[in-house]
């Protein structure tokens, strides 16, 4: 009787002891459904903490792709180009700022234009060459939205000082009389803020609307820098309000300064036509004023093509947008120390001095001009 009794006793216990099991497996699986939830807000909000941008914060580039085999020899001539940019700009700031004589507005817009090609080529050409020879082509999201900002922000006041530069010719043609008081100091004062602030307030905000996407996509940019577009193009939301600031970009630049630029210089060449009868003082007047718009409508249609490629779908191969955008850049850098420095008479009687005064005091300093002497 009393072994049926403890059978009884340990029966009853293993069912309570299954029970109690079951109660604490219950209670478990509840605690990681909980567990779960809360790491799911938790997630949620650092996600929004982030802004959006958190799924890619560094990108590559990926201009020339049909080139990569030979992207080493590729840096032999934009090594050679960003080179002829410093040489030829500092140059010319050197002798403008040496020359009393070229500190008229005319100048001094010359000498701002030499700066600005320099800071706009040095914003984009080291980075690049360093991705050509070392592989060095990551950016992250805050140096690819500085970069950006920089190249365009230089870009559009290059803009702006080609259009001053154009009115500036203008009034010394059209308006002599009136030059001195309408091209002075205090125009050029305050030139320098509207232009400033024209190019950096519409950039900043072109730059702003691109942070503010997540790049979820790929993180490979079809280009060598930082581009608008080439970077919006990687977002994974809707870009209509990006396209919408290019271009708007566009309009505000492009659409206002060419008319202008064009127009002042149809005043230009009625009144040089009007002054003259001479065939060649008329050929000098076409040279010099078609040389000057067809760099400056390079600039501005390269530009517009690149800018506008991805809003339009524009058929254009990475290569081929990689290569305008680069010519964007370097080509008005390069060919502007020429067009507005070597071609101009004053500029250049100005070097062909300097330089004789350099070689006559290399000669007096060297052995072979001590003995002569």
């Amino acid at each position: 009787m009393q072994n049926y009794t403890a059978i009884i006793k340990y029966i009853i216990l293993s069912i309570s002891a299954n029970t109690q099991l079951q109660k604490g497996q219950q209670c478990l699986s509840r605690l990681i459904k909980v567990s779960s939830c809360i790491t799911g807000e938790v997630g949620a909000m650092l996600e929004g903490s982030l802004g959006g941008n958190f799924s890619h914060i560094t990108f590559v580039f990926g201009g020339f792709p049909e080139l990569q085999k030979h992207r080493r020899l590729l840096a032999l001539p934009f090594s050679a180009s960003y080179l002829t940019v410093l040489l030829g700009n500092c140059l010319l700031v050197y002798v403008i700022r040496s020359v009393e004589s070229l500190h008229s507005p005319m100048y001094l817009l010359i000498c701002t234009l030499c700066v600005v090609d320099v800071l706009v080529v040095t914003a984009i050409i080291p980075k690049m060459l360093l991705g050509l020879l070392f592989d060095w082509d990551e950016i992250s999201l805050a140096g690819c939205l500085t970069q950006m900002f920089f190249t365009h922000f230089l870009s559009s006041l290059e803009s702006t000082l080609l259009l001053a530069m154009a009115l500036d010719r203008y009034v010394a043609i059209c308006q002599p009389l009136r030059y001195a008081k309408i091209i002075n100091s205090s125009a050029l004062a305050k030139l320098l803020p509207f232009a400033l602030v024209r190019s950096g307030s519409i950039m900043a905000t072109l730059v702003a609307l691109a942070g503010s996407l997540r790049f979820c996509g790929s993180d490979i940019i079809e280009h060598c820098y930082c581009d608008h577009m080439a970077l919006v193009s990687l977002a994974c939301g809707s870009t209509e309000k990006n396209q919408a600031a290019g271009l708007a970009v566009i309009v505000f630049f492009v659409g206002v300064d060419i008319p202008l630029i064009f127009l002042s210089y149809v005043k230009i060449l009625s009144a040089v036509l009007r002054a003259t009868a001479d065939g060649e003082e008329r050929w000098k007047a076409f040279h010099t004023c078609g040389t000057h718009l067809m760099a400056m409508m390079c600039f501005y249609l390269v530009g517009s093509v690149t800018f506008l490629s991805h809003n339009l779908n524009i058929p254009i191969s990475t290569d081929a947008n990689t290569f305008m955008g680069l010519v964007y850049i370097l080509f008005p850098a390069t060919a502007n120390p020429i067009i507005y420095g070597v071609r101009t008479k004053e500029i250049r009687n100005v070097f062909f001095r300097f330089f004789k005064v350099r070689m006559k005091t290399i000669r007096k300093v060297s052995p072979a001009g001590k003995g002569q002497t």
